[in-house]
């Protein structure tokens, strides 16, 4: 049966803030100093639009930010002078995610990922004060307070996690205050927030905690997944996707919106999956998960970050296979997955979402109107070992010109999909330069002519999608589509 949805282009229109482009996540600080990460993340900025990048690490040992020779602390903020200036060079700030903690400062050695990240909290709570107010003075007097004061400080990542720390939120709270109270020393209009928890943890404690102890909080940041809580311990990401709902990450962004009261809510951490190996996050699935995710959260948050924006990533290792499963919208060689051509369809879109009418429950289908027309935004997505087929799709658009013609953007098994051409040239794990090349040019988006039907003052078209599959249909008068 044939899913039927329906606009009026005359109708009332509401705002559509690209609130996803705000901020994009990536691994730790070290790899900022990278020339491909640095070459990735440009792209990221000038195709998809991405503002501030996010990532952990900014005061590890590896950065060189504070070190210790006996009871002298030596610090140095070079390294990642390094980073943000070239953010600034390419038009992006940071979101700084203030960890973790240097070992002149540990009062433990529990660590994290590979590249032994302390976790534990400060032995001398005033000295963390210290380098706080150093580094980001520092900060200021560098690039200047109107320009730090579009920055955004969040204290720590994951603090409900044991893996980051002692999971206790007496001692998280501890370490927000000295540090909420060090850069509000150097300037007040600094914007600081937490609690930057997992699974939309501790919102509404950290809140009460912040008002009763009158300290400051300008915003709301925390993360969550669709294989949060769902599955039972030992399941694999499909087994978790297949036990979690349709729509999961919305219902969970409602209530974290009602805690959040009137602050900006920032989501710094979101995925189609928490496995940093999920075969899923280089498949057109990612990209229909994406697309159906961002367009579910409009209304509910300020910021958006997908975690991330590359594969040149390494919590746990770096592998050299091209397509191995990484959080990243690129591989490793740069090549754009269906995610990152997701977040293309998406960056391309305008800011005025009108209602459509109709139901499915595969399809999705929504119309934003732009300066080139009006482009209806189409997904058939289904959780893993959820029903799902090729699904028929006629979509009629009221109140439209006569001579209204039509082009389509395709994500799907056939389209913009290089890890399918990668799998028929046998998996190679090490591609040379023609290679990448060649999976380059079939990642790539492409337009092409679909039949459109003016009867009076409506227009229609029919498209057939695939399971986990988008499309993008623009529908303009002639002169306009081609701008």
């Amino acid at each position: 049966m044939t899913a039927m949805f329906s606009s009026d282009l005359n109708g009332p229109a509401t705002s559509f803030p690209h609130f996803w482009e705000h901020t994009v996540g990536s691994g730790h600080a070290t790899l900022a100093l990278r020339a491909d990460w640095q070459t990735q993340l440009k792209q990221t900025h000038d195709e998809l639009g991405m503002r501030h990048v996010r990532f952990h690490g900014i005061l590890c040992d590896n950065m060189g930010t504070l070190v210790a020779e006996g009871d002298t602390f030596f610090y140095s903020f070079f390294n990642a002078d390094q980073i943000f200036d070239f953010l600034l060079s390419i038009g992006m700030r940071p979101f700084v995610e203030l960890s973790f903690m240097p070992s002149a400062l540990a009062s433990g050695d529990q660590t994290v990922f590979h590249y032994g990240a302390n976790v534990t909290p400060p032995k001398d709570h005033a000295q963390w004060a210290v380098l706080i107010r150093k580094l980001v003075s520092h900060w200021v007097d560098r690039y200047g307070l109107d320009e730090v004061r579009q920055w955004f400080f969040e204290v720590w990542n994951e603090p409900n996690l044991a893996a980051f720390g002692s999971g206790k939120q007496s001692d998280y709270f501890e370490l927000y205050r000295y540090t909420v109270e060090a850069i509000k020393g150097v300037d007040k209009m600094l914007k600081v927030g937490g609690p930057a928890t997992a699974d939309n943890a501790w919102i509404e404690d950290f809140l009460n905690y912040c008002r009763t102890s009158n300290l400051p909080a300008d915003f709301v940041s925390t993360h969550h997944y669709p294989t949060d809580d769902f599955g039972k311990p030992g399941d694999d990401s499909e087994a978790q996707l297949a036990a979690s709902r349709r729509s999961a990450l919305r219902d969970e962004a409602r209530i974290a919106r009602k805690q959040a009261g009137d602050l900006p809510l920032y989501y710094t951490e979101w995925c189609t999956s928490s496995n940093p190996r999920d075969a899923m996050h280089d498949d057109p699935y990612a990209a229909a998960f994406i697309v159906k995710t961002v367009m579910e959260a409009r209304g509910l948050v300020q910021g958006y970050s997908y975690w991330t924006f590359s594969d040149i990533f390494e919590e746990n290792y770096l592998p050299s296979v091209a397509f191995q499963g990484g959080f990243g919208l690129l591989n490793i060689h740069g090549i754009a997955k269906p995610a990152y051509r997701a977040f293309q369809l998406l960056h391309r879109l305008g800011t005025q979402m009108l209602p459509v009418e109709g139901s499915h429950e595969t399809v999705d289908a929504w119309l934003v109107h732009g300066d080139r027309g009006s482009t209806v935004v189409l997904t058939n997505f289904g959780l893993p070992r959820h029903p799902i087929e090729t699904q028929q799709v006629l979509f009629a658009l009221e109140s439209a010109p006569p001579g209204m013609v039509a082009s389509v953007q395709r994500i799907d098994i056939e389209h913009a999909n290089a890890k399918r051409h990668w799998e028929q040239l046998g998996e190679p794990e090490y591609l040379d330069a023609a290679s990448v090349d060649e999976l380059k040019r079939r990642s790539e988006l492409r337009g092409e002519p679909i039949e459109i039907k003016n009867d009076a003052n409506t227009a229609s078209f029919e498209i057939s999608m695939p399971p986990q599959s988008v499309a993008a249909v623009t529908v303009a008068l002639p002169s306009r589509l081609g701008q």
